[in-house]
């Protein structure tokens, strides 16, 4: 049998222990303010049923949906024409019964109809685990990648939306961004502008073309919205909601004005207000100057499926796309024959956000990979020594490890340095003599001489 030269499969990725330090240490940042918040972690299998996932998210979702095949023999079931005709599609049912979860949404609206005689509503998750996609791999998408997301079902109160607004706040200041826009909008307000010009049943394709002004300018917006059946006359009383400028009170305030004839439109903008005032109790003045907090009506993600506030976040210190976004839905569980049940999550693109952090330089360097203390090794008397100052270090918490067998120098500085290893306790006849062991600090080349209960000090008023 011939060697197989390994490989990954398309779209997928390995992390290595310098990414995965990094990788948790945006995750650890933003779980802690989730459960700050009240929010609870869940997981759900990377598997779910087939029947669970098909017919969520529209006929090209459908065809991103990684299908699993049922073991052992799964043709054996199939109806003889149906093989015969050699039609994948056709015989999905039969040969396939699971497949890998398209997103944590669904998943969520299952675990809540199956739980939902233990859990207590509102209840409020989150969830940090893999999805995959049938994608077409390209930079930046992936067929397997991570969803941070954090929801709350069972409760219409608009404080919900506000606490979000404050979560991605403190989650991304935390993480020490310093420049980025929490933009929001709400749905209604943009059935409400469908309904001013008269085309209610066209609320998709005026939103989908919204949606696209910061890349196509007012003038491709305009083209696109008349080669979809909208006249001049629709465009004149669109231009000055699309063209919206000023304060958010600005904004709303002329919404007001051009909505007044739309019930389900200034239901909207109240919301909007409502969230506004929330956030403004919550925050104190303080923050309150810290938070962009934007109105922003050309915002339209998720449109078949929010029925209310939509969130969107964005940095201003790196070209990117946006970073997190979210927002109201009325009927999560209807899917699964819970009705009525109405919910609002947000979700941070995670890997958007590593990316940015890293051109920004932003990982504190307790973000580093592993090992802090590497204890040198020289012969079998040192190795002796060193043991019980290697349980001493990591009693006191901080990451250490004693070189596996006596080497030279040379070589056990090298490990350290390939390792990243910040500091190395150096043991020879003198250090074993005096109990002053030898510190080097790897970046420096400075070495001094302390005990073991002056390193330990040292090391952890460091954060090691």
């Amino acid at each position: 049998m011939s060697n197989i030269k390994p490989s990954l499969a398309k779209g997928t990725r390995d992390f290595s222990p310098v990414e995965m330090v990094k990788r948790n240490y945006i995750y650890d940042t933003i779980k802690k303010v989730f459960r700050k918040y009240g929010y609870a972690e869940i997981q759900t299998p990377s598997m779910e049923n087939l029947s669970t996932l098909t017919g969520k998210y529209g006929d090209e979702g459908d065809k991103l949906i990684f299908k699993i095949l049922n073991s052992g023999d799964y043709l054996a079931k199939v109806d003889p024409e149906l093989l015969s005709s050699k039609n994948s599609n056709a015989m999905i049912s039969s040969i396939s019964e699971k497949a890998l979860r398209y997103d944590l949404t669904v998943p969520f609206a299952r675990y809540v109809v199956m739980h939902q005689n233990e859990i207590t509503l509102p209840f409020k998750r989150f969830q940090v685990q893999p999805v995959w996609r049938a994608d077409r791999p390209q930079k930046g998408r992936y067929r397997e990648f991570y969803q941070c997301d954090a929801d709350v079902v069972g409760s219409d109160s608009l404080l919900n939306e506000a606490e979000f607004i404050l979560i991605y706040q403190e989650a991304l200041s935390n993480l020490g961004l310093r420049d980025f826009s929490i933009k929001i909008n709400n749905r209604k307000i943009l059935t409400g502008i469908a309904e001013i010009i008269g085309k209610p049943d066209l609320i998709i394709d005026m939103t989908v073309a919204i949606d696209k002004l910061d890349k196509i300018g007012f003038e491709g917006v305009t083209k696109e919205l008349l080669s979809k059946g909208f006249t001049e006359a629709d465009i004149d009383v669109l231009k000055p909601v699309i063209l919206l400028e000023g304060s958010n009170d600005e904004k709303i305030n002329q919404l007001k004005a051009v909505l007044s004839g739309s019930e389900a439109g200034l239901k909207g903008i109240a919301e909007i207000e409502t969230v506004f005032n929330y956030v403004a109790s919550l925050a104190g003045a303080g923050l309150r100057a810290e938070i962009k907090l934007e109105l922003d009506i050309t915002l339209a993600r998720g449109l078949n499926y929010y029925t209310g506030c939509i969130f969107e976040v964005k940095t201003n210190e790196v070209a990117m796309g946006s970073i997190g976004g979210g927002g109201r839905y009325d009927d999560l569980t209807g899917m699964f024959g819970l009705k009525g049940l109405t919910g609002v999550g947000v979700s941070f693109g995670a890997d958007r956000i590593y990316d940015v952090l890293l051109e920004l330089n932003l990982f504190p360097e307790s973000a580093s990979a592993g090992t802090k203390v590497l204890i040198s090794n020289f012969d079998a008397a040192a190795e002796a020594y060193a043991l019980p100052l290697l349980q001493a270090l990591r009693q006191a918490e901080i990451s250490a490890e004693l070189y596996p067998s006596s080497a030279k120098l040379k070589k056990q500085m090298s490990y350290a340095d390939d390792k990243n290893i910040p500091y190395v306790i150096l043991i020879g006849s003198e250090e074993m003599e005096s109990g002053l062991l030898t510190l080097k600090d790897m970046k420096s080349g400075v070495q001094e001489k302390l005990g073991i209960d002056a390193i330990i000090d040292m090391l952890q008023d460091k954060g090691l």
